[in-house]
């Protein structure tokens, strides 16, 4: 048998596009991530749109927290101390604060970023920083299958010093390139269509909802009518319609007042407004009843949004547990443990809960009733 020879170093990637061997912008190489025109667009979005805002913070929150448990005694009370007190960010505490605005980030961008510091004495991590994506690039490395991050700086973008305390996130990454899938994507369009009939609805209430008034004056049998006479009855009308005081409009001649808009009527906007807040809620995953909106659904069908809602809480769980484990891992190390640990979640619907602690009791009941039966029979 002939031994098989050990390499070092990972497996090139063969459907990948080769690199030039001359760029004269080797920076933008792979570089192909999310823009800052694009962050703004869905930061505008959840601003302008309360529907697609409460949407994504219902996810982060409904979420859950967790807690991790290490196959070593020792190392439980320090993991349960870090989940409970390491800093974040600039006043925040905890690391379920760290991985909130981590997952708010991966839902609303698609991208997310963070970083550990490590305590002075190299005793552990001390503090966790969620980095902006306007000051970092995801990019591929020499191999597609490594991430790298960037710091961006005057017209080059330099990578990280310390790439390990570096964890980086990607939401439904596109096939071939360093970027994620906002769960907001495709919804601009949408939106756009909503907010232009918000907006004429808008204006059409402050053209048809506060009245105006048109006043027209005839001149008198003489047909004399002076500028003078049309700037009285303009001051007797403005007197009239004061809102502070209450006084009658007198006038001479053949005076005659109409309501502009009056025969006008605003149209109606509920069933395009619905029809597009299904869109969004669709895209989003969240059951309407969550978000407010009272759409007739029996109680069969909540109980079934419920649970498609699970399946996704139980996907953006996945997407932000290797953070986790990489910052719970990198602490737990530094602190001179090389224990195993598991990231336990907390349970997500409180009524599958209820209904197995309602089956246990009628499974006791049933066992009850089964050995008071069983005795009757024996004594008889």
């Amino acid at each position: 048998m002939f031994g098989r020879k050990k390499h070092s170093g990972k497996a090139s990637v063969q459907t990948v596009a080769k690199k030039p061997a001359s760029s004269a912008f080797p920076q933008f190489w792979n570089s192909d991530t999310l823009t800052a025109a694009e962050r703004g667009l869905y930061s505008a979005l959840r601003e302008a749109v309360p529907v697609i805002d409460a949407a994504i913070g219902k996810i982060v929150r409904l979420s859950g927290g967790f807690r991790l448990v290490t196959e070593d005694r020792r190392a439980q009370k320090l993991a349960d101390d870090f989940v409970k007190n390491v800093a974040v960010n600039s006043a925040g505490m905890g690391l379920g604060g760290f991985v909130s605005a981590y997952l708010d980030s991966l839902l609303t961008f698609g991208e997310a970023v963070g970083e550990m510091i490590p305590s002075p004495d190299g005793r552990g991590i001390s503090a966790l920083y969620n980095a902006s994506l306007d000051d970092v690039e995801l990019s591929f490395g020499e191999n597609p299958l490594d991430l790298r991050v960037s710091v961006k700086g005057c017209g080059e973008n330099s990578p990280v010093k310390y790439p390990q305390l570096v964890v980086a996130g990607i939401l439904n990454q596109k096939s071939g390139k360093p970027r994620g899938t906002s769960i907001l994507a495709g919804l601009p369009f949408v939106s756009s269509i909503m907010l232009r009939i918000l907006e004429s609805l808008k204006t059409n209430w402050e053209r048809i909802g506060d009245v105006r008034f048109a006043v027209t004056c005839s001149p008198g049998a003489d047909g004399v009518f002076t500028e003078e006479n049309a700037r009285l009855i303009a001051d007797e009308w403005k007197k009239a319609m004061r809102s502070d005081t209450v006084c009658d409009f007198v006038a001479l001649g053949d005076v005659s007042i109409k309501a502009i808009g009056a025969d006008n009527q605003l149209p109606d906007c509920e069933v395009p407004v619905r029809v597009i807040l299904e869109q969004i809620v669709a895209k989003l995953g969240i059951p309407p009843f969550l978000l407010g909106l009272s759409w007739s659904s029996t109680e069969r069908m909540s109980a079934q949004q419920a649970d498609i809602l699970t399946s996704e809480l139980e996907f953006y769980r996945s997407a932000v547990e290797p953070a986790i484990r990489k910052i719970a891992g990198m602490h737990l190390r530094l602190c001179g443990f090389n224990c195993g640990f598991d990231v336990e979640w907390d349970n997500i619907n409180l009524q599958d809960e209820v209904e197995l602690s309602q089956a246990r009791l009628n499974n006791a009941n049933a066992l009850k009733t089964e050995r008071e039966v069983g005795l009757e029979v024996m004594d008889e």
